[in-house]
């Protein structure tokens, strides 16, 4: 039997669909706010909420991730009396199982609810199932990075293209080289393209081989790194630099897995699982004319987003003590301790660069000439010491005279900004999802996730 939570301010209607559950063989409970919602699924666990979207004290849309993340983690059907597009795929996007227009709730509301409930059964058994996850040079235990692990071993059981994204240092290849260590395809080539790198002249030839004669210069027939993949795993590094005119190229080999050698006349297969990796925002690249639309739909049959480092703060020390233990034994020196005022000295800065950026600042920890057994604050560069310093009177300063504290954090200032900028998108698109898109240039992901954040009704 299941617990369903139905969550309307129409007491009829609410009344209707409590017993035409009830006759089911479900156990249902009613709702009129939000905020009653919200204590019940706090308190108690429900498999799944039907959730309106207008309702006294606030607009459902806006909620559906706080009832998604209740504890009994439910799932989500929208009830709505005034559908459209731009609310259904935000409902979809924020995570709703799916989204039914009232008129036709009643009739419909038996198969979506058989389905969701046929899907969450399978989720548990899924979620139950223990993986040994292969996740070497993969570092840390923080929230966000379990989140990332949780989706790598979600794409090794599988041979859908994957896109990873992130910022320069957040570890995308060894992420890459994790999905493809834990794969089926594990025994077989893990290839490496680095499309920043490549001569635009020589990518069709580096990828798919050339026969002899092919060109100037082309003396003997070579296979290119797509035949090295064969039956491995081809991985896309920067796959947003991979020029216009190999774009379309590249979309053919993913549909077919077939190519041609320069200068050859037949075509060869290759076996290969795609995974990509970029830091830029493709939909961008999108808007602007720079990257296929077509071909960012095949590469993102999954998408893994790595946190940047400043959101894996708890994954420092552990981090540290692993470059630590390599420097060491690269340089044959007994293990170093680390001090307190060390780590909050790393924990002060922001990271642009990210793990790379870390591990660079270790290695330069090594060349100081005053490091003894322990490393402290002052073995760091001078600017990280100079930064926690600030900090630390920043802490202070707010504190004791919190009145004479005139500029906020660049965090807190930013999340004013946008904020902001969200709220006079809506005044200038009067709206509308679609012209706010094309007025700002975010993606439609991109902009429902702002809205969420803030809690702005944009309807």
């Amino acid at each position: 039997m299941s617990h369903i939570l139905v969550i309307d301010d129409d007491n009829t209607l609410t009344d209707m669909l409590v017993g035409q559950l009830e006759v089911a063989g479900h156990r249902a409970e009613p709702a009129h706010t939000l905020s009653a919602g919200l204590d019940r699924v706090s308190s108690s666990a429900f498999d799944v909420v039907l959730l309106d979207v207008q309702l006294p004290d606030g607009n459902g849309l806006e909620y559906l991730s706080r009832f998604k993340n209740a504890p009994s983690e439910p799932e989500v059907i929208i009830i709505t009396g005034h559908g459209e597009a731009d609310g259904a795929e935000k409902a979809i996007v924020s995570g709703a199982w799916s989204y039914i227009e009232k008129p036709h709730v009643l009739k419909e509301l038996h198969l979506h609810l058989t389905r969701a409930l046929q899907y969450r059964r399978e989720k548990r058994k899924v979620n139950t199932v223990p993986v040994s996850l292969k996740r070497n040079k993969i570092i840390g235990t923080s929230a966000p990075l379990n989140k990332c692990l949780d989706q790598v071993a979600r794409a090794a059981s599988c041979d859908v293209s994957v896109l990873i994204t992130g910022e320069t240092g957040t570890g995308k290849e060894l992420f890459a080289r994790a999905i493809h260590d834990n794969s089926k395809r594990a025994k077989n080539n893990f290839v490496v393209v680095d499309c920043a790198a490549l001569p635009e002249t020589l990518i069709e030839s580096t990828l798919f081989g050339h026969v002899r004669g092919a060109f100037t210069g082309a003396d003997t027939a070579q296979d290119g790194l797509v035949k090295h993949a064969d039956g491995g795993t081809l991985f896309l590094d920067e796959v947003g630099e991979l020029p216009l005119g190999m774009q379309k190229s590249f979309l053919r080999l993913l549909q077919e897995h077939e190519y041609r050698p320069v200068g050859a006349s037949k075509h060869q297969f290759s076996d290969f699982r795609l995974v990509a990796a970029t830091n830029r925002t493709l939909e961008e690249q999108v808007h602007k004319d720079l990257f296929r639309q077509d071909l960012l739909f095949r590469l993102q049959a999954l998408t893994i987003e790595l946190p940047p480092l400043r959101r894996r703060l708890d994954d420092i020390q552990e981090l540290v003590t692993h470059f630590m233990d390599a420097l060491c034994r690269r340089y044959d020196l007994e293990t170093k301790g680390v001090a307190q005022d060390f780590i909050d000295a790393l924990k002060s800065h922001h990271w642009p660069g990210n793990i790379r950026e870390l591990h660079q600042t270790i290695e330069q920890v090594f060349t100081s000439a005053f490091l003894g057994p322990t490393c402290f604050a002052i073995h760091l560069p001078e600017q990280f010491r100079i930064m926690q310093v600030r900090a630390d009177f920043d802490r202070t300063e707010s504190t004791a005279t919190p009145s004479d504290v005139s500029l906020p954090s660049w965090r807190k200032y930013k999340e004013m900004s946008e904020k902001s900028y969200i709220e006079k998108l809506k005044v200038l698109s009067s709206g509308n999802v679609s012209k706010a898109c094309r007025i700002s240039l975010l993606s439609r992901t991109r902009l429902y996730q702002l809205i969420s954040k803030y809690e702005i009704d944009f309807g």
